[in-house]
């Protein structure tokens, strides 16, 4: 039992390790190498888990996806108003406080990895669509007599403000505040009749 103990627990450092890596260093600084000496252990052990740095990069996108995935199938399943759902969601991916910000570096970082790789760019389309039909769905629960044409229109306008907004605060945390995103946030969801 302590054996399985131990391999839990490395593996946990060990994600911990290229989420620290991917959100300070980007896809530059994440290497196998980087991983093992923030996660205290051998390359080889890093190695068994992870092949090459597509598969940390890989590991580094899932963890981000399923922490916001959760917190926000949580929201989604919770019983306050479908506009509030809303927002939650959307301010869920802005970067309002450090952890946020850490996040949106690693999103970036995947990003700007997945420019270059086939296969990263449909992981990540893969979950922005995903992120777009949640905020379809909550937008057309929000407003019900819309046309389906409205609501994606809307709901890619929203994912696109978040993810810009976002992507902008990280380079420039001071003109990009928290203050400053939820304020457009917030004028933009009620010019659409939202909050």
């Amino acid at each position: 039992m302590a054996r399985t103990a131990d391999r839990v627990a490395q593996a946990e450092r060990i994600s911990q390790a290229v989420w620290r890596i991917m959100a300070s260093s980007g896809p530059q600084g994440l290497t196998l190498r980087a991983v093992a000496a923030e996660a205290g252990c051998t390359t080889g052990l890093v190695l068994h888990r992870f092949p090459d740095k597509r598969a940390l990069l890989v590991h580094a996108r899932d963890l981000l996806h399923e922490r916001t995935g959760r917190t926000m199938d949580r929201l989604e399943a919770g019983a306050e108003p479908p506009g509030r759902v809303l927002r939650s969601v959307l301010v869920l991916a802005a970067s309002l406080d450090p952890d946020k910000r850490q996040e949106a570096r690693v999103w970036l970082g995947y990003l700007a990895a997945a420019l270059a790789d086939e296969e990263l760019a449909a992981r990540h389309t893969t979950a922005n669509r995903s992120f777009l039909a949640r905020v379809a769905r909550l937008v057309a629960r929000t407003r019900p007599d819309w046309s389906a044409d409205a609501v994606s229109t809307v709901a890619t306008a929203l994912v696109a403000l978040v993810e810009g907004v976002n992507t902008l605060a990280v380079a420039d945390p001071e003109t990009y505040s928290a203050e400053v995103q939820e304020a457009v946030l917030d004028r933009t969801l009620a010019s659409y009749g939202l909050s």
